[in-house]
């Protein structure tokens, strides 16, 4: 083991360890979804899109929410879908990383454009950007990505969940819409 190393991934049996000692909370967990170094996460059964044509970084954007039905919901091109986990998780000691899984990205389903990494103190769902090529349905449940650990080197001065500016902090099982409009700009 590379004990120089500091950009280190989490194997298998370190998320385990990290779970048992509560730095890392997957709700619900199966052992079954434990990879060699991630944890597969599946798509809720809540969707959203926005509810106008022109989205305003500085005002807020209304989402309209859509929840998938038994038989999927087709997604197409050319739409931002807002997304979300079927876990919460909680990651108090490494930065988790949420990446697409091969199966879907040969589907053509893109699930994140430029927010894959969440921060130390993040306690929450995923929310997903998703995007696709071609029509293709999808159900709740489905695997959708893989949440990968990075330890951290040093002290942290500032857990996401302790921000008193931190925009995603209210636990949710749907989509939240961009809240880009809160910050001074």
């Amino acid at each position: 083991m590379c004990t120089d190393c500091k950009d280190m991934i989490l194997t298998d049996l370190q998320i385990l360890e990290a779970i048992e000692k509560g730095d890392i909370v997957i709700e619900p967990f199966k052992r079954m979804d434990l990879g060699t170094n991630s944890y597969d996460v599946h798509l809720g059964k809540y969707l959203a899109v926005y509810a106008v044509e022109e989205l305003d970084a500085r005002k807020h954007n209304p989402i309209r929410e859509i929840e998938i039905p038994e038989e999927g919901f087709v997604l197409q091109p050319g739409t931002l879908y807002l997304g979300v986990t079927a876990e919460y998780t909680e990651t108090h000691t490494c930065v988790p990383f949420l990446e697409g899984k091969s199966s879907v990205g040969r589907l053509g389903i893109d699930i994140h454009a430029t927010a894959g990494k969440g921060d130390v103190g993040f306690c929450n769902t995923w929310t997903l950007e998703i995007s696709c090529v071609h029509p293709v349905r999808v159900y709740a449940g489905m695997p959708i990505g893989q949440l990968i650990y990075f330890r951290v080197d040093g002290d942290i001065e500032n857990y996401y969940n302790k921000k008193a500016n931190a925009k995603y902090n209210q636990r949710t099982q749907k989509p939240v819409e961009s809240m880009m409009w809160k910050n001074s700009f």
